[in-house]
C-alpha cells in the first residue's frame, strides 16, 4: 500500500484536535500541509473581514507549529498543488460540494467530514465525478469502526437476546451557542445533518442494505430556521424497524437499545466513544442483569485506515461509493 500525502483544507478545530493526532500513528498516510482561505475564496465579491482571516492564518500557523508541514495561502494551491495526494474537508457542511468537487477535479482524493454533502443529488455527482477520474471519496462516521459495533452484533447473533423484535437509537445534546454552524442554515446546519446522520446511519449498519425510511419528523422552535429534532422510522424487508430520534436541543443522549423476545442490551457511548474510552453494555434476560465490558477503540484511526484502502484498493472503493450514497439516500428520504 502507497503512503497517501494529505492535505486539510481549513485548520478546524476537529483536523487540529483528532485528525492530526490520529494521522501521526499511522504508516498508511502522511500529512503534508494546511491551506487556509484567501479574501476572495471566503468572501466572494464581498467586503473581506481582514481579523477573520487574519485568525485562520494564525490558526494554520499553529498546525506547523505543533505538527510540522507547510502552510498554503489559499485552497486552490492546495488542490494543485502536486506535492499532495489526497484533501482531508473539515469544513461546514454546505461547503463541501463546493471544494470536494475543486478537489477531485484537481484528481485529489477525497477525506469528508460527515455529512457528505447536503443532499443526495450532491454526493451523487461527486461519486460520478470519482468514479470517472478512479478517486477515493470517504465520509468520516468514525463511530461506525468501532470495535463494540461488532461486539454487540455478535451478541445478537448469538440469540442470547431472542430475534430482533426492536432497535431504538437516540443521539441528542443541549444547545450551543447560537453562532455554531449547526444552527446556520445557508452552511449546511439542521439537526438531521448533523446528529441525524448517526442514528440514520446505525440504523443502516443494523437492519442490512434493504433499510428504508418509512416515517419522518422534522421539529422546529422559534428563533432557528434549521430542524433542532426529529426523528425517524426505518424498516427493512425482512420487517425488522429502527426507531431513531436525534436533536440538537436536548438533555444529552447517545444510546442504542436492542429488543429481543427474550432479552434487551443498552448501551451509552455508542456514536461518541473517544480514543481509549471503554464502552459497557447492559443485557437483562428475565431477572437476570449483566454488565458487559465492551473494547476500547481508535475509530479516527480506523477511519483514516479505510480512506488509505479506498485509495489504493479499486473494489474497496467502489463498496465504499455504494455505502456513502446509501446513507445520502436515507437522509433524503427523511427530509422528505
Amino acid at each position: 500500500m502507497s503512503k497517501v500525502r494529505i492535505g486539510i483544507i481549513c485548520p478546524s478545530e476537529i483536523a487540529f484536535r483528532r485528525f492530526m493526532p490520529a494521522i501521526k500513528k499511522l504508516d498508511c498516510a502522511e500529512y503534508i500541509g494546511v491551506a487556509h482561505a484567501n479574501a476572495k475564496e471566503w468572501f466572494g465579491d464581498n467586503e473581506p473581514n481582514e481579523a477573520l482571516l487574519l485568525s485562520e492564518k494564525e490558526k494554520a500557523e499553529n498546525f506547523r507549529k505543533e505538527y510540522g508541514g507547510k502552510v498554503y495561502d489559499s485552497y486552490e494551491s492546495l488542490l494543485t498543488s502536486p506535492e499532495v495526494d489526497a484533501i482531508y474537508l473539515p469544513l461546514p457542511p454546505a461547503l463541501h460540494y463546493r471544494w470536494a468537487k475543486e478537489a477531485l477535479r484537481n484528481g485529489k482524493h477525497i477525506f469528508l467530514e460527515k455529512p457528505s454533502t447536503t443532499s443526495f443529488a450532491d454526493t451523487s455527482n461527486l461519486v460520478s465525478i470519482a468514479e470517472e477520474k478512479n478517486l477515493a471519496v470517504h465520509e468520516n462516521y468514525m463511530f461506525a469502526f468501532h470495535k463494540q459495533i461488532a461486539e454487540i452484533q455478535d451478541i445478537i447473533n448469538s440469540g442470547k437476546l431472542g430475534d430482533v423484535r426492536l432497535y431504538r437509537i437516540a443521539f441528542g445534546f443541549p444547545q450551543r451557542a447560537k453562532n455554531d454552524f449547526r444552527y446556520n442554515k445557508a452552511l449546511g446546519g439542521g439537526a438531521l445533518l448533523d446528529c441525524g446522520g448517526y442514528t440514520l446511519k446505525l440504523a443502516n449498519m443494523l437492519l442490512g442494505e434493504t433499510a428504508k425510511v418509512v416515517y419522518s419528523q422534522l421539529n422546529y422552535i422559534p428563533d432557528f430556521d434549521v430542524d433542532i429534532y426529529g426523528s425517524a422510522a426505518l424498516v427493512n424487508d425482512a420487517g425488522v424497524t429502527a426507531q431513531v430520534a436525534f436533536g440538537m436541543d436536548n438533555s444529552y443522549k447517545c444510546e442504542l437499545e436492542v429488543w429481543g423476545s427474550k432479552g434487551s442490551l443498552t448501551t451509552g457511548r455508542i456514536l461518541t466513544a473517544p480514543d481509549g474510552f471503554v464502552p459497557t453494555a447492559e443485557i437483562k434476560v428475565g431477572n437476570e442483569t449483566e454488565t458487559v465490558t465492551l473494547s476500547a477503540d481508535d475509530t479516527f484511526g480506523k477511519s483514516i485506515l479505510k480512506f488509505c484502502e479506498c485509495v489504493n484498493n479499486d473494489e474497496v472503493r467502489k463498496e465504499n461509493y455504494k455505502t456513502i450514497l446509501k446513507q445520502a439516500q436515507l437522509v433524503d428520504e427523511v427530509k422528505k
